[in-house]
């Protein structure tokens, strides 16, 4: 009877919890982060609810850009329950975002804690693609007596493609685009094109990086002889015209038609394709229109780097 009792009055404490958790959670992703932080911060460290309750206030300190408060988040939500993936990876994410500023003797404190937290993830979550990708990164980047190695990166890009050919060719290919082996990284995009279409833009991204832009005008023109309205295909050749400074016209033509389609979620902003049109105006030598055009784009999007440096330009 006791013991019946004793849960009976635990259990409005753990419907409590769970329901700050769940309420904070929505007013994280509404981007209300003050509210969300006050629910959060009332959760107590004895509660089974504490951990989760860390990582949300580690996501908020994230997106604030409050990088080191957000490690400590996560820190102590991995400490409290180690058995979730996602705060593994978002430690070992942290912990990266925090070295890319970082002094030499710094990353090399932090570059074991990153890689450590990438493979605790991985180790709870064997399909976890993500943590994979930060592992890649992190063996790509960093030099070889941190712990960088391609051999390494190749390794887990393989890994990718068992779990999903299409992200996997991508990473690969990436991987010798760090290689500085184009012709080795075609063959994986080309792949990875194989395997999901919807990948169309990163094979596009490479030929235009690579300056073989009538390769990328090809591939998304393609597709719009069976869809004219694929409203993707049509920002992808304006962005390729404002990047390369060919097929203007047809560039500026996209870019109003795309201008004038209210994008989805996920899809390039009307902030990016205001930049594009820019690009094209100013490679005109149409500075005033330009200028107006960079104005408008910050004015959407007031992070866009190109486009400040564009209308630093075309100020002059």
């Amino acid at each position: 009877m006791k013991t019946l009792l004793s849960v009976l009055l635990l259990f409005p404490l753990l419907a409590v919890g769970q329901f700050q958790i769940e309420k904070a959670k929505t007013l994280y992703e509404s981007k209300k982060y003050v509210e969300a932080a006050k629910l959060l911060e009332q959760v107590d460290d004895e509660s089974k609810d504490y951990a989760a309750a860390q990582f949300y206030l580690g996501r908020i300190a994230f997106d604030q850009k409050e990088y080191d408060d957000a490690a400590d988040y996560f820190e102590e939500a991995s400490e409290n329950d180690e058995k979730v993936a996602d705060y593994f990876l978002w430690l070992g994410d942290t912990y990266g975002t925090i070295a890319k500023d970082a002094n030499v003797v710094r990353q090399g404190f932090l570059a074991p804690k990153m890689k450590t937290a990438w493979e605790k993830c991985i180790a709870l979550d064997a399909k976890n693609i993500s943590a994979r990708e930060s592992l890649i990164e992190f063996y790509t980047q960093a030099p070889g007596f941190m712990g960088g190695s391609f051999e390494k990166a190749k390794e887990v890009a393989n890994q990718i493609v068992k779990l999903n050919p299409a992200q996997g060719h991508r990473s690969m290919g990436d991987i010798f685009v760090r290689e500085k082996n184009p012709t080795a990284a075609e063959k994986e995009y080309l792949e990875m094109v194989k395997s999901d279409e919807k990948f169309i833009s990163v094979l596009g991204n490479f030929y235009a990086g690579q300056k073989q832009y009538d390769k990328a005008f090809n591939l998304f023109e393609e597709p719009l002889k069976k869809d004219p309205n694929n409203m993707i295909m049509i920002y992808l050749v304006g962005r390729t015209s404002a990047v390369s400074g060919q097929r203007l016209d047809r560039g500026e033509q996209c870019l109003k038609q795309y201008l004038s389609y209210k994008p989805k979620e996920g899809e390039p902003s009307h902030a990016g394709a205001n930049m594009r049109l820019a690009q094209v105006y100013e490679k005109r030598g149409n500075k005033p229109e330009a200028k107006k055009l960079f104005e408008t784009a910050l004015k959407l999007d007031s992070n866009l780097k190109e486009a400040k440096e564009g209308l630093e330009r075309v100020s002059k």
